[in-house]
């Protein structure tokens, strides 16, 4: 008799054993698939565009309109601001106009400057490519509140526009200037 409850227990325990794991794994399952559907989003672009102009600063107003346009199609339907959106476009020309100025300005003006803009679910990206030489950020000293110097305003203003900038050297020998902005969704 006791060899007999013991079998019945044992098979008790195996089944709700089993039961437990398979409740465990559609869990797992589910918030997994939910992960990675998530991810997909996170990492999948939604928009791009390109354009390459010459090293002229007569050309921001055209490259200013450009981001104007494709903002105006993509960003504004996805809920982002005005004031993001003008924040954005600050960046955008302030890393065009510190390209022209200051990495090709020992270049023809006929050397290109290459921007892409990506929309990802969560954030913007502007890649600004330039063929200069290549510079520190990290030197350029912060302004102090309340005194003048010369140089580092463009690249204090870069960083208290956007939520990321980095300024890196390609193996191509291109830089490549990165600005960051993630939606007012993302920040919550």
């Amino acid at each position: 008799m006791f060899c007999l409850l013991g079998h019945r227990i044992s098979k008790f325990r195996f089944f709700y054993i089993r039961e437990i794991l398979r409740i465990v794994q559609n869990l797992i399952t589910s918030n997994l698939g939910l992960l990675i559907f998530k991810s997909q989003l996170m990492f999948s672009i939604v928009q791009q565009d390109h354009l390459t102009v010459k090293s002229e600063l007569s050309l921001l107003n055209q490259v200013q309109e450009w981001f104007e346009q494709f903002c105006l199609q993509h960003l504004s339907q996805l809920g982002w601001s005005k004031t993001q959106l003008d924040r954005l476009n600050l960046a955008l020309a302030e890393g065009f106009t510190n390209a022209v100025r200051h990495a090709h300005h020992a270049l023809p003006p006929e050397t290109t400057i290459e921007i892409n803009i990506y929309l990802w679910i969560d954030r913007l990206e502007i890649r600004i490519w330039d063929y200069g030489k290549p510079f520190n950020p990290d030197a350029i000293a912060e302004p102090e509140p309340g005194t003048l110097q010369v140089g580092g305003y463009g690249w204090f203003l870069l960083r208290r526009l956007a939520d990321r900038v980095v300024y890196e050297r390609g193996a191509d020998g291109r830089n490549c200037l990165l600005i960051v902005k993630y939606s007012q969704e993302a920040q919550k």
